[in-house]
């Protein structure tokens, strides 16, 4: 599924037009976005949590030359799944 596949469900389960669903994601995922850039953790229960996560520095190498290169620290987002979700993507169909 893509954004555009994810705009035309959300529009047709709320009823509203494509354009008014593609705005409430948009908000949604500049919402999300500033909470993560603020470093604030973001639950949706049920769903899930998105938090950022460091990386710490570390040594790397260059596959193609073998020369050992500095690999610097990051922030990365981490995804931990909510019980709800992992129940409804484990459910077995009898």
């Amino acid at each position: 599924m893509n954004q555009g596949d994810l705009i035309e469900k959300v529009a047709n389960a709320a009823s509203i037009s494509k354009a008014e669903a593609e705005r409430a994601i948009n908000a949604m995922k500049e919402a999300i976005t500033d909470s993560l850039r603020r470093n604030t953790k973001v639950t949706l229960v049920g769903f899930g949590t998105f938090q950022v996560s460091q990386r710490r520095s570390r040594r790397g190498h260059n596959p193609y030359t073998n020369e050992a290169i500095k690999i610097p620290a990051t922030k990365t987002v981490r995804f931990s799944v909510g019980k709800q979700l992992k129940e409804a993507v484990n459910k077995r169909k009898k």
